[in-house]
C-alpha cells in the first residue's frame, strides 16, 4: 500500500487557475477570488497587511516567502508577499498580504463568499423551529464541524492557542488575524460543551457559565497581550446567524478598524448584552425571542424562509 504526501499550500496557491473575483472590499483591503486547484473549486481571500513604521523604511523585508502555514480541515492561511501570488489583483508587487485559502471549497463556501443581495429578517421563534432548526441538523450532520472538533479534540492548532480552559473553552487566534498588527487583535473563544449551537440555545440556566467564560476572557487578554491595557479595550459578543453552528464568542480591539457586517446591527450582539436579557427572557431564553437579522439571498436559509 503507498500513501501520497498531500500538496503543499504554497504548492496549491500557485496551481490556483482565476475564474471570477468574487467580492473586493476597499475598506479592509481584501479581494477574494474564485478559481480551482487540480480541477477542484477553491477560493482565496487576499489581504493587505498593516505596515509598521520599520517595515515602511525597508521594503526589501517586503520581498517574502510563505511564512508558517496554518491548516485545518479545508482552511488554510499564511502571511506571504505579492511576489509569491499567482493570480490577478490591484495590490503591488511586493506588498504584504494574509492569504486564506478553501480547498476544496463547496457550493456552500463559493455561497457565502459571493457578492449577493441582503435584507433584514425578522426571525420568529416559530420561524426558527419550523426553518432553522432542520438546517443546523442538516448543517451539523454535513461535517462542516470538523475544523472545529480537530482544535477542541485532536490537537489542530495547538501551537496557537492563546489560553486552554479546561472543559470549558480554547482560545486562539481567528484566521482573519495577521497575528502582528495589535490594532487589528482579533481572537476566537471556542467552547467545548456542545450543547449550544447559537445564541438561540441559550437560557437563564447559561447565565453564570457565560459570566465566569467572559470574565475570563476579559483577565486573560491582557494578561497575554499587554499592549490591551484592559478588558474595556476589548469588543466580546457573538453572531447570529453564526458562520457555523457550535458556540463561540468573537474577542477584538475596539480599534479594529474593519470587520465589514461582522460588528454591525443585525450581525453582532454583544456578550455583555446576551447575559443582561437572559434576566428577562424566562427559562425558554433565546428560544421564545424575535431577532431580527440581515440575511444574504446566498445563504441557504434565504431560500428556506421564501418557498
Amino acid at each position: 500500500m503507498t500513501s501520497t504526501t498531500p500538496p503543499s499550500f504554497e504548492k496549491l496557491v500557485k496551481n490556483f487557475e482565476f475564474v471570477r473575483t468574487l467580492d473586493t472590499n476597499p475598506q479592509i483591503k481584501t479581494v477574494t477570488l474564485l478559481g480551482t486547484i487540480f480541477a477542484k473549486n477553491a477560493i482565496i481571500t487576499l489581504e493587505k497587511l498593516h505596515f509598521n513604521e520599520n517595515q515602511t523604511h525597508n521594503a526589501a523585508e517586503l520581498v517574502t516567502d510563505f511564512d508558517e502555514v496554518t491548516a485545518n480541515d479545508v482552511y488554510f492561511w499564511s502571511n506571504a508577499s505579492m511576489n509569491s501570488i499567482v493570480g490577478k489583483s490591484d495590490l503591488k508587487t511586493g506588498d504584504k498580504i494574509k492569504i486564506n485559502l478553501v480547498y476544496p471549497a463547496t457550493e456552500i463556501h463559493i455561497r457565502k463568499y459571493d457578492e449577493q443581495k441582503f435584507h433584514m429578517i425578522k426571525e420568529t421563534p416559530e420561524m426558527y423551529k419550523s426553518h432553522v432548526v432542520p438546517y443546523i441538523k442538516e448543517y451539523q450532520n454535513a461535517g462542516r464541524l470538523n475544523w472545529v472538533y480537530n482544535i477542541l479534540f485532536h490537537g489542530h492548532e495547538a501551537d496557537r492557542i492563546v489560553h486552554n480552559e479546561p472543559d470549558q473553552f480554547i482560545l486562539l487566534p481567528d484566521m482573519k488575524w495577521s497575528g502582528h498588527d495589535m490594532d487589528s487583535l482579533y481572537l476566537l473563544a471556542i467552547v467545548y460543551r456542545k450543547d449550544i449551537a447559537s445564541v438561540r440555545d441559550l437560557n437563564s440556566s447559561h447565565k453564570e457559565w457565560l459570566i465566569s467564560l467572559q470574565n475570563t476572557i476579559k483577565r486573560v487578554v491582557p494578561e497575554k497581550y499587554p499592549q490591551i491595557e484592559d478588558a474595556s479595550q476589548l469588543r466580546i459578543f457573538i453572531h447570529y446567524q453564526p458562520s457555523y453552528y457550535h458556540f463561540h464568542v468573537h474577542v477584538v480591539n475596539i480599534k479594529h478598524p474593519g470587520l465589514r457586517d461582522g460588528i454591525s446591527v443585525g450581525k453582532a450582539l454583544l456578550l455583555d448584552d446576551v447575559i443582561d436579557n437572559l434576566d428577562f427572557l424566562g427559562p425558554e431564553g433565546y428560544a421564545k425571542k424575535n431577532i431580527t437579522y440581515v440575511l444574504g439571498e446566498n445563504h441557504p436559509l434565504w431560500e428556506k424562509f421564501n418557498q
